[in-house]
């Protein structure tokens, strides 16, 4: 009986990806490289302004903003309400929809803030900051030098400086991605349980992280390591099965009269994606658009360039991630873009890899015609 083939092997076999590649496919990936980042900058500022004229009809309406919301709702649990009492009805005086289930967040963050408050999520998000900085030089190692290993972490450190604001703590999107870039950086084939229990952790604070747990399960199974598979599998389950008591809990307080969600089929393009990761990272305060935006174009080209496993995974979750933002993501939901970080940013400091790898597999010669035949 054939073998079944090893996606994820074939792929760590290849070493450094990009320098493996034919002539015809270097060429390509520079030219779509080189159309993507001159493409964002115009996209991206024309999205912007779309935005802020929507959001200036929002401000004028009155309507109120996400993290107000939840630090009412925060109060009112630590007054003794029950959460979902006071989360949808916190919602419904808002005009926001509570209906379906989802658009009422799950209450581990709020549960949270039950015995240390604010305060003590931003402890823990530093905290996963520092973590996923210092986890990332250790995944690295083998496949890096020091100085590409040096920038990664300082890169991924400047992406995820959202970790430091005093109200983190309200965020799901920023504490989820923060779990899951730690989880990221600390898995090892060896030792996978305590990447596991990050990503687990994550995923019960928002499920937008499920894509995460799924392609996890999808490279054990594809690698036949059946343990690490059912332990993954058994996240899941516990996922599906807190979600259904989540959803009960919700259904239970709604009424006939809440509005209900316009849906995620927004369709916004990429435009959306590349306009959240630029406004949710430090790039907006510090540099104009116009270079902004193929900043955050380009570490998607340095995780593929990484290669091995963890360049795989990484490359497959963020590109899979943004595709997933342009096609169901609404105009309001640019602060989904949180979930990449802080990790993502390490593709930044792997781009000059990419290009020494991209110029290597320019100049090989073009194989002649007959070269594999005998007496060629």
């Amino acid at each position: 009986m054939r073998a079944i083939p090893d996606p994820v092997g074939w792929w760590c076999g290849l070493g450094r990806p990009l320098r493996r590649l034919p002539r015809w496919g270097a060429v390509l990936v520079v030219a779509l490289t080189i159309a993507a980042c001159l493409w964002s900058g115009p996209a991206t500022m024309a999205y912007r302004h779309g935005f802020s004229t929507d959001m200036h009809k929002r401000e004028k309406r009155g309507d109120r903003k996400d993290f107000d919301l939840y630090e009412t709702i925060d109060r009112r649990i630590a007054a003794g309400e029950d959460y979902y009492v006071a989360a949808l009805e916190e919602q419904r005086s808002s005009r926001y929809p509570t209906k379906p289930f989802i658009t009422v967040r799950t209450p581990v963050l709020a549960w949270g803030s039950l015995p240390f408050g604010l305060p003590g999520w931003r402890v823990v998000a530093i905290g996963l900051w520092l973590a996923t900085m210092l986890g990332l030089v250790g995944l690295l190692a083998g496949l890096t030098r020091t100085p590409e290993r040096i920038g990664a972490a300082l890169a991924a450190g400047a992406f995820g400086a959202v970790a430091f604001m005093p109200r983190v703590g309200l965020s799901h999107e920023i504490v989820s991605g923060l779990f899951v870039s730690a989880a990221l950086a600390f898995y090892r084939p060896h030792r996978w349980w305590p990447s596991l229990l990050l990503a687990a952790a994550g995923l019960a604070v928002r499920e937008l992280a499920l894509p995460f747990v799924l392609l996890w399960a999808a490279f054990a199974a594809s690698q036949r390591r059946w343990r690490e598979f059912a332990a993954v599998a058994a996240v899941l389950v516990l996922f599906g099965v807190g979600m259904a008591f989540h959803a009960q809990a919700v259904m239970a307080q709604q009424l006939p009269t809440d509005l209900v969600s316009p849906g995620w089929n927004g369709l916004q393009g990429p435009a959306l994606a590349l306009f959240g990761l630029v406004t949710v990272t430090p790039l907006q305060a510090l540099l104009p658009y116009w270079l902004a935006a193929p900043l955050a174009v380009l570490p998607l080209l340095g995780w593929v360039a990484l290669g091995a496993r963890a360049g795989l995974f990484g490359a497959l979750w963020y590109a899979g991630y943004l595709l997933a933002v342009s096609l169901f993501g609404r105009q309001e939901n640019f602060y989904w873009l949180s979930l990449m970080l802080p990790a993502y940013g390490v593709g930044l400091a792997l781009v000059p890899r990419a290009c020494a790898d991209l110029v290597s597999a320019l100049r090989r010669p073009p194989r002649a015609a007959g070269s594999g035949s005998p007496g060629a």
